[in-house]
């Protein structure tokens, strides 16, 4: 009798922890992704339970999705923490990035509509209108790439760059907004544009790779120039 009158109750509340989960998932990697959880950084899931004022059954589960993405570790001492990359891993990191965006930009040559360049254009002019708005920076700049590859038509390599793409989280912050970055980079788009409206995939892949190396420039600038984490600080939710 006990257990058929928990029954009725169980799915509910499974199905509202999945949506908390998912929600305090999505808070804690932008966060990451944002640099306002930086590498070295620690994560407490009863603090974030607390911030979030949920319970810390999703939050734990958030966690561990993160932490088969590789985006947190355990660290001996210090617990949970955000990952914190090697210099020859981020630099094989924007290797493969180059790679993928490259060959994005090659497919998406050969298959790419209209109707498609035309909102790559549309989005590119938002990213130039941007500049000096960092959300609308990101936003903007993001949903370029994330046009590119769909332009691409092909949903493996699609699976392989949003991979990559958490683990990029991992570097913090946002290179356009460098300075000088967001207008080099609208142009940079403009070369990959005129390429796709050309169908030439060999200049588009070029153009493409340009545009990462440039932005791996950047990045390693950023990172020399920023402070190291303490991981003895307080922890972050």
């Amino acid at each position: 009798m006990g257990s058929q009158r928990d029954m009725p109750s169980r799915e509910p509340k499974s199905s509202r922890e999945r949506s908390l989960a998912s929600e305090a998932y999505h808070r804690l990697f932008e966060s990451i992704r944002r640099g306002e959880l930086s590498p070295g950084a620690r994560v407490l899931e009863v603090a974030l339970a607390a911030e979030l004022g949920i319970s810390r059954t999703p939050v734990r589960d958030a966690v561990q999705r993160l932490e088969s993405e590789g985006l947190l570790v355990h660290v001996p001492r210090d617990g949970l923490v955000v990952r914190q990359l090697s210099k020859r891993e981020i630099i094989e990191l924007y290797a493969m990035r180059a790679v993928l965006e490259g060959t994005a930009a090659r497919m998406a040559a050969q298959h790419v509509s209209d109707a498609e360049v035309l909102e790559l254009e549309e989005l590119n002019q938002s990213l130039a209108d941007a500049a000096g708005n960092v959300n609308a920076m990101v936003d903007a700049n993001r949903d370029f790439h994330h046009s590119l590859y769909h332009a691409a038509k092909n949903p493996f390599l699609l699976t392989s760059v949003t991979s990559l793409n958490n683990a990029l989280a991992l570097l913090g912050g946002t290179t356009v907004d460098a300075k000088g970055r967001v207008g080099q980079a609208v142009d940079q788009h403009c070369a990959i544009i005129d390429a796709l409206k050309q169908r030439d995939g060999d200049a588009a892949e070029q153009a493409a790779r340009e545009h990462m190396a440039s932005a791996q420039r950047i990045r390693m600038r950023m990172l020399r120039e920023r402070p190291p984490t303490d991981p003895h600080a307080a922890p972050t939710s």
